[in-house]
């Protein structure tokens, strides 16, 4: 089967159905979605390729080197919309709010599984206006869905937690990725929402969605990705790094072999994610190896430092960069942005040092007005880089 069969069965079975609510308001119906997907007339989803029953192009970020145009196979797309219905309980009864870019795979990946269970989407222009985030919300469904990268999250829980709160009752499930989220966020989040499932997801434009962990579920585990889906198989090669197998892997990169071949080997992708697999078969992200930073002959994942950090109280945002000092040389500093208020940072380095290590304490700290990420929240790293 292809996107545009499973269209089409819903469009037999419930023509009259709202598939998609766009971002002004227009409704679009399972009928007049599968005929515009089959004449490839206009839809406010990106149709990124030459049809819908042909391959997909969709554009990686680039935060570690030059922007990448994946091809996505339909037995992919596929693949990768049964391990989310399948880990997240899609349903017909499903209502997507859509809060994030549709050309990149967080926002876009999310359209599939919606549409082909039966389930309606709402497409946002992203989370500029945190209240039609909320009047998306208002919706009337008690099986509201949505995906927000921990950089949203984190804003929520700061300015609208208690506004978030409020639709405990109707959200039956959140899902991140992306980027890592924070322990504290999580445990917030959980607090917040007791009664909806919070999953934690592993997934790369290379990749597709590999693995997804309910963080819910009690023990709220760092880190954690949980196992591997449904069409997927996720290991640990002898270097530490997380390699993926399966039906969700990307087909290579547009037009170049060359490129494709250092990381899609034997049918396999090696990712440069460190990691490891628990006693539950659960995936444990530590982070990327182009982030690490070296301090005297120490490896330091700053994804840690700023995960403490982010536990501070006041701390909105952070990004923790390499340094040079004139006496000590390599060093770690930390951009804080507070949103106005200032606090010591004598105050922030000792809260630090009480659970890292001395040479993951950063040795400067510096205010920031805005940290600079990616336009689907990650934090950009690269543009730190002297």
């Amino acid at each position: 089967m292809t996107i545009l069969d499973y269209i089409h069965r819903n469009a037999l079975a419930v023509p009259h159905k709202p598939a998609i609510i766009a971002q002004d308001g227009t409704v679009i119906t399972y009928a007049d979605v599968y005929q515009r997907m089959r004449d490839c007339d206009s839809l406010p989803i990106p149709l990124l390729g030459e049809s819908w029953e042909s391959d997909f192009h969709l554009r990686t970020t680039g935060t570690t080197g030059k922007s990448k145009t994946v091809v996505i196979s339909q037995q992919a797309v596929i693949a990768n919309s049964q391990n989310l219905i399948h880990a997240h309980g899609y349903s017909s009864n499903t209502v997507f709010v859509v809060a994030g870019a549709l050309d990149h795979l967080g926002g876009w990946s999310k359209i599939f599984p919606t549409l082909m269970t039966g389930g309606t989407l709402i497409l946002l222009d992203g989370m500029k206006d945190v209240n039609a985030f909320f009047r998306a919300m208002d919706y009337d469904s008690t099986h509201l869905a949505t995906f927000l990268v921990p950089a949203s999250i984190r804003m929520l829980l700061q300015f609208s937690a208690d506004r978030l709160a409020s639709y405990s009752h109707k959200i039956e499930f959140l899902e991140t990725g992306a980027a890592p989220i924070s322990h504290t966020d999580m445990l917030r989040l959980c607090q917040l929402l007791p009664r909806t499932r919070l999953y934690n997801t592993y997934a790369s434009t290379e990749t597709g969605i590999v693995c997804s962990y309910n963080f819910n579920d009690g023990r709220t585990k760092p880190g954690c990705c949980g196992p591997a889906l449904l069409n997927s198989q996720v290991f640990i090669t002898e270097s530490g790094t997380i390699a993926c197998k399966g039906s969700t892997l990307m087909s290579g990169y547009l037009d170049e072999p060359e490129l494709t071949a250092t990381v899609l080997k034997d049918g396999c992708i090696h990712t440069a994610d460190s990691g490891y697999i628990d006693e539950d078969g659960m995936l444990h992200v530590l982070g990327r190896n182009d982030d690490v930073i070296n301090i005297g002959g120490y490896k330091v994942d700053p994804v840690e430092v700023e995960n403490r950090a982010l536990a501070f109280p006041g701390i909105q945002d952070c990004i923790c960069i390499a340094d040079q000092h004139p006496v000590l040389g390599d060093t770690l500093k930390l951009l804080v942005r507070t949103g106005g208020d200032k606090i010591d940072k004598k105050e922030i380095a000792r809260f630090m040092a009480q659970t890292l290590e001395p040479y993951k304490v950063p040795t400067r700290y510096e205010y920031v007005e805005i940290i600079n990420r990616t336009s689907n929240g990650k934090l950009d790293r690269k543009s730190y880089r002297k």
